[in-house]
């Protein structure tokens, strides 16, 4: 059922849990664990999701890699990202559920906006829906995409998904199809799922600003992101006003088991100890940053360690944003 609300996105449940103005929240990339190469093993996964959710972690985020690409070095969580969703919804019940991100242009966007809905539906309003234009060179000859169109295949896949969720038995018409006398369903649970496009997708930064709920950015230092935040800031209120918009970033950690330990460069972040990597979050708060997902892949500790300790020594400050409860 719809809920009402003048802005839908904020009032859906996920979005609620993740983001208040002002404050940091943190989540977690899968899979949850450190592996070499590009294949992880996938185990142990549930049972460090729901401890991830018990300890007050905002969000959980999945990625979507169809293909195994040796060159590109990361395949994600293995798992078609829908499949995975459903999977892990069934076994947590508060903690939001994001995609980090879907590509747009490698699907049907009837197929994506069925899916997208389905799974806001069954997790009871948890998914945030991170999409992207596509990066990787095999993936577009093998799902008959034109990459120099991808841009403009996002825009319009991103429509009709748009349109799918909020319409009903309305026409619609883009490119590779129509949809005339019949209705998609389920629709979300709210007028619209939260929607936060990743990087520029192609697109510019005010259609970003305008037609997003939010920007999923890349980890830079925070001089760097300070600025790439504040030119959002203004995009969004030239935009859109006063409307909350939140700017979201990626960091992969290695941290240490000694608490002090300084940062050092890893690959899209660092290898540090917790009152380090307080400090950066921290900073990243006050420079406007409001959701870091945490990548655990270049850990040397167990994932579980990592996870406990979080829990312990960072999320408090940095956890899920409002009370929740089970649906």
């Amino acid at each position: 059922m719809y809920q009402p609300s003048t802005i839908p996105y904020q009032e859906h449940r996920g979005f609620k849990r993740t983001f208040r103005q002002g404050h940091l929240s943190l989540g977690l990339f899968f899979p949850l664990e450190a592996f070499e190469g590009d294949t992880p093993s996938m185990l142990d996964q549930v049972a460090l999701a729901k401890r991830a959710e018990a300890l007050g972690f905002s969000a959980l985020w999945f990625r979507d890699v169809p293909l195994r690409d040796p060159s590109f070095g990361d395949v994600g969580q293995v798992f078609d990202p829908w499949v995975y969703l459903g999977y892990i919804a069934a076994h947590t019940t508060k903690i939001a559920l994001g995609t980090a991100s879907i590509a747009l242009t490698l699907r049907n966007p009837l197929h994506t906006a069925k899916a997208a809905a389905s799974i806001d539906q069954l997790s009871g309003g948890r998914l945030l829906l991170g999409v992207a234009s596509g990066d990787r060179p095999v993936e577009f000859p093998a799902f008959s995409v034109d990459p120099e169109q991808r841009g403009e295949t996002f825009q319009e896949n991103l429509n009709v998904i748009r349109q799918a969720h909020r319409t009903h038995f309305e026409p619609i018409r883009w490119s590779h199809g129509e949809l005339l006398g019949a209705d998609l369903v389920p629709k979300p649970t709210t007028r619209e799922i939260p929607l936060f496009v990743t990087g520029h997708s192609r697109q510019p930064l005010d259609w970003i600003a305008r037609e997003s709920h939010g920007w999923i950015n890349y980890p830079r230092p925070p001089k760097m992101q300070r600025l790439i935040v504040e030119d959002w800031r203004q995009e969004t209120a030239k935009q859109c006003g006063t409307i909350y918009k939140p700017f979201l970033q990626s960091l992969y950690i290695d941290l240490d088991e000694h608490p002090s330990t300084p940062p050092s460069p890893i690959h899209l972040g660092f290898r540090l100890g917790r009152n380090h990597l307080r400090a950066l979050l921290d900073t990243l708060q006050e420079i406007g940053v409001d959701h870091v997902i945490l990548n655990l892949k270049y850990s040397k500790r167990p994932a579980a360690e990592v996870i406990e300790e979080l829990g312990k020594h960072i999320v408090p400050q940095f956890g899920a944003q409002v009370p929740d409860s089970p649906t």
